[in-house]
């Protein structure tokens, strides 16, 4: 027999029942409890049962949600371990300081956010007093992620302990003039204090993932010790909508990340008004969460709320908790009891007799204030479920209000995030709720004061011991350096040395000099190969028998290529990161292993390689915080090029990616031609960021995928391979060179254009007796950096001439420049070049072709570089005008 129109079979249909009278006896007794209790009644059991199944670890599919309470009733709470009143004293300098300093600030129109700390404040505050371990107890300690608008809070905090001044709080937001503070977690601008960079929202949840994944990965390879470490990420409710946020939660359940926990600040507003006007975010996150596998625990009522539930018999209040959206919840925050005794309570029946139980200050307090994020027993009691809980990450839903403390013209407000200071009126009612002993006298300059209760204060003194206990101060950044030795000369000799007749890409030669470098004794191990899904494009499977793809499980299958010698094999010490088809979550891996120096004391060396097309464009604000994060390794954008990929297309035709990367100022861009202009590039990289004197820099290194024969390195080039430039060939190395008097051109190029040129050197002789050089611009951003701090120089009365200036210093002819990149790429030097100086590049989108047509098209081929080197000698003269059409139509252009 059919199933009825519209109703779809479900697992149980195709399941045998082996006991149809139990079965049938179970549905009769649900419809039972539904006719004689109620509805209400029979889907509270079956909510229970599902929970009860759950905790016994059947394997039934999860509750998505909740009711709309707290995860932990009061009656399992745990004992609070502090002194709750010290630390409310504590948490209320903090706030007063963190409004301050904000305020103060606001008369130079710099900006800054209040309402954020001041409903997060015991959040934060019951983690620094108990929680959050410093980098001076054994291992590493925990890494925070500070949710950048909370920033103000936390310099407060530093202030209370002594490590920032009053001078550096007035100083907030204004570094040029030196002993200031940084907006947000910036380690870059205050790199004794911030770790990890966050306000760009949705990229500190990411990182956060791969941070405690990493911190796994070097437990399982045995490079530290990382089983006390625990990664905490404090974030808001509105920031959870960034894609970033949540595209890596499946990630941390599916590697069991029990070392990591997302502390979301649910004050149910972001910059503009309520998150979800409409719904209930708490619900929404808490279903997308245990979805992917989390655990959840959800803080979100104070105990003002206990006699509340206590007095709720029939459910009532839990159902109509559940069904008010956000912005209503808000409104009655902000409105009089009156207004919540008949929008709230007037719901039902059964709520206007529950709220006729209830006083006036007692509804006041529960629907104005009283939230479990301003409560630290019940954040302690979430933190630390947190962490005893193993086998999967954990999210702490905290319900807080927007604006806590800071008076009723800021909470719950819609504009609050853009309320940028209080009048003196607001902070001495602030200061009243508070309890703190700030006299009227100290606003008497119409300035808010700064409050410290002193260094030997027992406040202070409590703070200290807390933190003494808990492995010293956080939020902290801390270096030990240890300088790498530098690899045996052996690994890049082949690359040195060219590969005679064979062809090589140069992609193929960087996997090559890795692959040596990985076998190295002292520096092997330390290298992090990461590749999202494509290693095999990228020549990379030899890698994978010898070092291993790591995955916390090891290998639970046997793979399909078992019996080849370039097997997929995985395992739990495995030395590569293949990410899957996710360029965010790879470049999230690059970051933890860039800044593994800092966070645990253990440099890494690792190279992320993609499709170029598919690094900068996708994810360029992830490498503004790695730069940020002060980070060290080696990016690799392989296939890069316009024309390069043949077939593939408009989107995978990378001619931009050097103009971006040219915007970080960290980042040392490189455009090698050849395999020995590798090896000396990352010879050079490893020296610069890993020995005794390290920079902060990371490099991005183009490599393509087109077979060339390499040459051997000549002598004497490398300094201008660093440098960004060297002359590889004159024209009087041809079999076949001009006359002495011949015209006299420059031709200069990156990455494979150099092929092309030296294919026109070859035509300019033979067809048009005129003199090429042959220049090789390993890096047209680095020549830009020298001649602009030569320019700089200038201004200061010192006289330097810009490295690309001195290197074609007596060079004869006109410059023209090539690459497989927009003319922008080469234009970046041309105001240093004395000669006369034109470019060739592939401006506009690119096409599917051969190399041969795409090059046709772009203009940029051998035959069209001959044309463009004509026309300049035409007009400057020094060959007929008429060479020019000649030669066009010569090659057919």
């Amino acid at each position: 027999m059919s199933d009825p129109v519209g109703k779809l079979p479900s697992e149980l249909d195709q399941l045998p029942d082996r006991d149809t009278e139990e079965t049938a006896e179970w549905a009769a007794s649900l419809d039972a409890v539904a006719q004689a209790a109620g509805t209400r009644r029979a889907e509270y059991l079956l909510r229970r049962t599902l929970q009860h199944a759950e905790a016994a670890g059947l394997a039934l599919p999860k509750l998505l949600e909740t009711d709309y309470v707290n995860t932990i009733p009061t009656s399992a709470e745990p004992e609070f371990p502090g002194d709750e009143a010290m630390e409310a004293k504590i948490t209320a300098w903090n706030r007063w300081n963190a409004a301050a300093m904000v305020t103060r600030g606001s008369k130079y129109g710099v900006g800054g956010h209040i309402a954020t700390f001041a409903s997060a404040a015991w959040l934060y505050e019951t983690g620094f007093q108990h929680f959050f371990r410093g980098k001076e107890a054994d291992g590493s300690g925990d890494q925070l992620y500070i949710q950048g608008h909370a920033s103000p809070g936390i310099y407060a905090r530093a202030f209370l302990d002594g490590r920032i001044s009053e001078q550096q709080l007035d100083n907030f937001r204004q570094e040029s003039g030196g002993n200031g503070l940084p907006s947000y977690p910036h380690p870059r601008r205050l790199p004794w204090l911030w770790e990890f960079p966050t306000v760009s929202m949705g990229l500190g949840p990411l990182s956060a993932i791969y941070q405690a994944r990493f911190n796994r990965y070097l437990q399982n390879r045995n490079i530290k010790d990382t089983a006390n470490s625990h990664v905490w990420a404090f974030l808001g409710d509105g920031e959870m909508d960034e894609p970033e946020s949540t595209a890596a939660l499946a990630l941390a359940s599916r590697e069991q990340l029990d070392n990591l926990t997302f502390v979301i600040n649910c004050n149910l507003q972001r910059l503009d008004g309520p998150v979800r006007a409409n719904f209930r975010v708490v619900q929404e996150l808490e279903a997308q969460f245990r979805g992917a596998g989390w655990n959840v625990i959800k803080t979100l009522w104070g105990s003002a709320w206990d006699e509340l539930f206590q007095l709720d018999t029939t459910g009532a209040l839990v159902r109509r908790l559940r069904e008010v959206p956000d912005a209503q919840f808000q409104t009655y925050a902000t409105r009089d009891v009156a207004y919540i005794r008949q929008h709230f309570f007037g719901a039902n029946a059964e709520l206007v007799a529950l709220g006729a139980l209830l006083s006036d200050a007692k509804i006041a307090e529960c629907f104005h204030t009283s939230r479990g994020g301003h409560e630290p027993r019940k954040v302690y009691a979430a933190y630390k479920a947190a962490l005893e809980h193993k086998g999967a990450p954990t999210v702490i839903l905290a319900q807080t209000v927007k604006g806590y403390t800071l008076g009723a013209g800021f909470e719950s407000k819609n504009a609050n995030h853009q309320m940028k200071k209080l009048t003196i009126d607001e902070f001495k009612s602030m200061r009243d709720k508070l309890d703190l002993p700030i006299p009227d006298s100290a606003f008497a300059d119409g300035q808010v004061p700064y409050g410290h209760p002193g260094a030997n204060s027992p406040e202070v003194q409590y703070l200290s011991e807390r933190r003494a206990a808990l492995g010293g101060p956080a939020p902290a950044r801390k270096v030990h350096h240890v300088a790498l030795p530098a690899p045996a000369e052996r690994s890049f000799a082949p690359l040195l040395k060219g590969s005679g007749k064979q062809e090589m890409a140069t992609t193929m030669a960087f996997v090559r000099l890795v692959k040596d470098l990985m076998r190295d004794k002292e520096t092997g191990k330390r290298w992090v190969p990461i590749v999202p899904d494509e290693a095999r494009t990228f020549g990379m499977e030899s890698l994978f028998p010898s070092a291993g793809i790591y995955s916390p499980l090891g290998q639970t299958y046997e793979p399909v290529d078992r019996d080849q010698l370039m097997y997929y094999k995985e395992a739990k010490d495995g030395q590569i990161l293949n990410e899957g088809i996710t360029e965010a979550g790879a470049m999230a891996d690059f970051i933890a292993a860039c800044t593994s120096y800092a966070t645990h004391g253990e440099p890494m060396i690792p190279f992320y390689i993609f499709y170029s097309m598919f690094g900068w464009q996708r994810t360029a604000d992830q490498m503004w915080q790695l730069a940020d994060q002060l980070g060290k390794g080696f990016i690799v954008g392989a296939t890069a090029g316009r024309t390069t990929l043949t077939g593939e297309g408009l989107q995978h035709a990378d001619g931009h990616s050097h103009l971006i990367a040219s915007t970080n100022p960290a980042s040392l861009n490189y455009d090698p031609a050849f395999a020995y202009e590798i090896a000396v590039i990352v010879k050079d990289g490893l020296r610069r960021m890993y020995g005794e004197t390290p920079e902060d820099v990371f490099y991005y290194l183009t490599v393509y995928n087109e077979p060339k024969v390499q040459p051997a390195m000549p002598e004497g080039v490398e300094e201008g391979i660093l440098k960004g430039l060297y002359r590889f060939n004159q024209a009087s190395d041809l079999e076949n060179a001009p006359a002495a008097d011949a015209a006299k051109i420059q031709l200069m190029a990156s990455g494979t254009a150099i092929h092309w040129i030296l294919e026109a050197q070859a035509l300019l002789a033979a067809d048009w007796n005129v003199a090429a050089d042959v220049w090789s611009a390993t890096s047209w951003g680095e020549l830009r950096r020298d001649a602009l701090e030569c320019d700089e120089a200038l201004l200061r009365g010192e006289v330097r001439t810009p490295y690309v200036t001195r290197a074609l210093e007596g060079a004869q002819g006109p410059v023209l420049a090539v690459s497989d990149w927009m003319r922008q790429v080469p234009d970046q030097i041309s105001q240093w070049v004395e000669q006369d100086y034109t470019s060739l590049g592939t401006d506009g989108f690119g096409l599917s072709d051969t190399r041969e047509g795409a090059r046709r098209h772009f203009g940029v081929d051998a035959q069209s570089i001959v044309v463009a080197a004509l026309a300049q000698l035409a007009r400057r003269g020094e060959v007929p005008a008429s060479a020019v059409k000649e030669a066009r139509e010569r090659y057919g252009l």
